[in-house]
């Protein structure tokens, strides 16, 4: 049996007189990726806030595996641009030692940017630092808010094939938030729409036929979404940016020259 890590049962957060978030049931396991989506002010970012320990539940329980460790990879990060500060010391920051720290920039393949200056990274440099940074502490559950925000779409799915790599290599589980949602779909098993409270949940194949995404959603995104699949005839760097190959180069020709 997968080992449980997280579980919520009835799960609400009210602030005031206002329900953020109610009702809510889910349960990762290891080798888990669970993806929330929702629109804008549904409840998504409290949600994981609440399952992370930093926002108490007003209603239901949660339970999280004992002596369990998370990564948390936040929505943003505001640093003050004056305060000289490299990736090294970013890293160290997190009061792990260098060598898993070290080790983390080299699974998110950044460790060569460790004497850079934080400042001066791109999007998506900064998206997989912040990454490493939640793996230095060797989590069995990696939490991400919207981990490919300000990235470029080549750059996203290339995020997102990390994720799961990560998944694969490490056996931890992963939560996410993401509004990408063509892209998302082809990199989570499950899928949770949120609202406040859930409308569906389920395979990603099975979701946007589900009449609580299209009430969320409408119609027509639920028409059109499929599920996307990034298949690469070239490499990316860590924005998205293409880099041709010679293997890329002679499957593009072989694409033009194919008979239709």
């Amino acid at each position: 049996m997968t080992e449980a890590l997280v579980k919520l049962s009835g799960a609400g957060v009210s602030f005031r007189d206002t329900q953020v978030v109610s009702n809510v049931d889910l349960t990762v396991s290891r080798g888990d990726i669970l993806t929330i989506i929702g629109p804008n002010g549904a409840g998504k970012t409290t949600l994981i806030k609440a399952i992370i320990g930093v926002q108490g539940l007003t209603a239901g329980k949660l339970w999280r595996k004992p002596g369990i460790t998370i990564g948390y990879v936040p929505q943003s990060l505001h640093l003050q641009s004056a305060l000289p500060l490299s990736v090294r010391r970013f890293m160290l920051m997190t009061g792990e030692n260098w060598r898993d720290c070290e080790k983390a920039l080299t699974d998110t393949g950044v460790a060569h940017l460790a004497k850079a200056s934080i400042h001066r990274l791109s999007g998506g440099e900064m998206q997989r630092l912040l990454i490493a940074r939640a793996l230095a502490r060797q989590p069995d559950l990696l939490v991400l808010d919207e981990p490919a925000q300000g990235v470029d779409i080549n750059g996203q799915a290339s995020l997102y094939e990390l994720i799961r790599s990560l998944r694969d290599r490490l056996q931890c589980g992963v939560i996410m938030i993401s509004h990408d949602l063509h892209l998302v779909m082809a990199a989570t098993d499950q899928v949770i729409c949120l609202n406040h409270h859930v409308c569906c949940s389920g395979y990603p194949e099975d979701i946007s036929r589900d009449p609580g995404f299209v009430e969320v959603f409408g119609a027509q995104v639920a028409d059109s979404l499929a599920i996307y699949h990034h298949r690469h005839t070239h490499e990316h760097d860590l924005d998205g940016r293409v880099i041709p190959t010679q293997t890329g180069e002679n499957q593009d020709k072989a694409s033009r020259h194919a008979p239709h």
